[in-house]
């Protein structure tokens, strides 16, 4: 399945697990659906808010807030702690392809990243330690490549 229709198909699925929850389609929960599957990474409450205005919606950002809890709440969008009180959201897939991120702590930046490697070894935690993993997230941060060169070598700190 290409990532085009997986990610259109995230939308309907979730819309109609909604409806069948018999949660009514209100504006702002389908306008905030349909931009979150139309992404291919995270976005923040502030982010999605932005780009729907920038759409002509018609919506507030308490409803942005509510919408993403709730999708949160059922387990249909994964919420990112990106450090600094900052969260994120995207889509959970029900075909478990997701991915992780980077983030510039000089900048901003977030950028995704899949390694199967460390999947694999995050496979292998489970085995050792009898975990049952539901699902994960791997946030990585530091310094984006055109941070770490405006400012030289990164620096490690004490509390990695």
């Amino acid at each position: 399945m290409s990532k085009r229709t997986e990610t259109s198909g995230w939308a309907e699925s979730t819309t109609a697990a909604l409806r069948s929850r018999g949660h009514r389609s209100g504006g702002a929960r389908k306008a905030v659906i349909e931009l979150l599957g139309r992404q291919h990474c995270c976005l923040t409450a502030q982010e999605v808010f932005d780009r729907l205005r920038g759409e002509g919606r018609r919506v507030g950002i308490a409803s942005v807030y509510r919408t993403l809890e709730q999708l949160t709440r059922d387990g249909f969008v994964q919420r990112i702690d990106i450090g600094a009180g900052i969260s994120r959201f995207e889509p959970i897939h029900n075909s478990g392809e997701h991915h992780h991120h980077l983030v510039c702590d000089d900048c901003g930046k977030v950028e995704a990243f899949a390694d199967d490697e460390l999947e694999r070894t995050l496979q292998k935690v489970e085995r050792r330690t009898g975990y049952s993993i539901a699902g994960h997230d791997v946030v990585l941060r530091g310094a984006c490549k055109d941070c770490a060169a405006s400012t030289g070598p990164p620096r490690l700190s004490a509390s990695h």
